[in-house]
């Protein structure tokens, strides 16, 4: 499980294609790393990925077929920037929402403009996840988590704060770029209640 607080941006080093997927080595800051061990559980972009190998400053994950094919990591190249976070532990801050680096599904960003001193992000998101994003609630954009100021239909809004947009990938986006989302475990969950509910 992890925050949605991002504590570093990593850098794209190399990419492995495989048999089965893809091989990341991703450059991480100093420090980053100093807790970590191989196994671990690290979110790149959103997308909770497991540490196969860890040096001092970078690491490699693999990235199945499937993992590729519903997040954009299989859009990433070298050099690339990656928003990232370790596992949550016993003592860390819980200072966003509960996201468990589970994609749900790639939006696209249709405006994103300066507004005082913050920004306005909207994202298109797909029909079928559109039901789960609600007025005020939250949502996990490339591992950030933010909350959701307006919807409408396919449509939602946030606002970024300056401290966000500086430290996270989400200054390089421009009007047509790819995006993780996961959306807000609980709105999952009411769903499926519902389910049985009406049954």
């Amino acid at each position: 499980m992890f925050t949605g607080i991002i504590q570093a941006q990593g850098q794209c080093q190399a990419i492995e294609k495989t048999e089965g997927g893809s091989v990341f080595s991703i450059a991480t800051p100093d420090g980053f790393l100093d807790q970590s061990i191989v196994g671990d559980s690290i979110c790149v972009l959103g997308t909770c990925l497991t540490a196969t190998s860890i040096t001092a400053n970078s690491f490699t994950a693999d990235a199945s077929l499937e993992t590729l094919a519903c997040t954009t990591l299989g859009d990433r190249v070298v050099g690339d920037a990656l928003n990232l976070e370790r596992a949550l532990t016993p003592t860390t801050a819980l200072g966003g929402h509960m996201v468990s680096g589970h994609v749900d599904g790639v939006a696209t960003v249709t405006e994103l403009r300066e507004e005082g001193d913050a920004w306005f992000l909207q994202c298109q998101v797909p029909t079928e996840l559109a039901r789960y994003i609600a007025r005020k609630g939250s949502i996990c954009i490339d591992g950030v988590s933010l909350t959701v100021n307006a919807v409408d239909a396919i449509l939602f809004s946030v606002a970024i704060i300056p401290h966000t947009y500086k430290n996270t990938t989400i200054h390089s986006y421009r009007v047509g770029a790819r995006v993780n989302i996961e959306v807000d475990v609980i709105a999952r969950y009411v769903e499926r209640l519902n389910t049985f509910s009406d049954s």
